[in-house]
């Protein structure tokens, strides 16, 4: 669930001189519509803008919407292909006055986001640091705590191409690891069986001494919170990589 809107625009502005249209502003607009996850935000700032340009409007409303934009991840590419787009259906004189605006809001001294900066707008769990765990895993992976109390939690992003070695996790009795993909997609493999895919919300339960490995796919960035499980006499050991064959036949 993304971070949610809050707006008091209506209210600090108006909220004396027109209550209901700052209350409709704020709650409703706002409040409802903005928040509402049927589509993305970016899709949203796409259509607020394309709107915008195709009814004329080009003043300070707009530039509110072009910094908004930028702020749920469009790059100033993406703003300029909008922007491009939309001039042939509103007007050639409305896109230029747009990307005189659009050139405040994306500015050249800026550095432009990476892409793992872009995948942290993806996921609302913090990536981290270079993993430490870093020699069993191919590729370039992250590991970032979410909690370290009652049950610990660990965000673990994944690279495109990058997994981990197969491993153990090894345990007396009770142990294992569950997974639950919060972001891109990936794969996960138990040995002698199909690999599984790895989407936001797929949640995987690892048993005990199962011998498996997971990581992201070969064209995507993936990431999942990973959960110990407690047991008695708990390890892990780590084995040999997974191999570029065996990885490459997944799709």
């Amino acid at each position: 669930m993304r971070e949610k809107i809050v707006q008091t625009a209506g209210k600090d502005q108006l909220g004396e001189f027109a209550p209901l249209f700052a209350d409709i502003n704020d709650n409703t607009l706002f409040g409802r519509v903005w928040n509402d996850e049927s589509i993305d935000l970016k899709t949203k700032s796409t259509i607020v803008i394309s709107v915008f340009m195709g009814r004329g409007l080009a003043d300070s409303s707009l530039k509110y919407h072009l910094m908004t934009a930028k702020k749920n991840g469009i790059t100033k590419e993406e703003i300029a292909g909008i922007i491009t787009h939309a001039a042939f259906y509103a007007g050639w004189p409305m896109g230029w006055a747009v990307f005189n605006m659009a050139k405040e809001v994306w500015t050249d001294d800026e550095p432009a986001l990476t892409e793992k900066d872009k995948f942290q707008q993806e996921i609302m769990f913090p990536i981290g640091e270079p993993n430490p765990y870093g020699q069993y895993f191919t590729g370039q992976s992250y590991l970032a705590p979410v909690s370290t109390e009652q049950v610990p939690i660990y965000n673990v992003t994944f690279e495109p191409g990058c997994r981990n070695n197969w491993h153990i996790h090894h345990a007396k009795s009770g142990g294992g690891q569950m997974l639950i993909c919060v972001g891109g997609r990936g794969w996960y493999q138990e040995e002698g069986k199909e690999a599984v895919e790895l989407t936001p919300g797929k949640v995987v339960h690892i048993p005990a001494e199962v011998k498996h490995w997971h990581g992201a796919a070969a064209d995507s960035w993936m990431a999942h919170l990973a959960f110990e499980v407690e047991g008695e006499g708990t390890s892990n050991e780590w084995c040999e990589p997974v191999s570029d064959e065996e990885y490459g036949k997944l799709k």
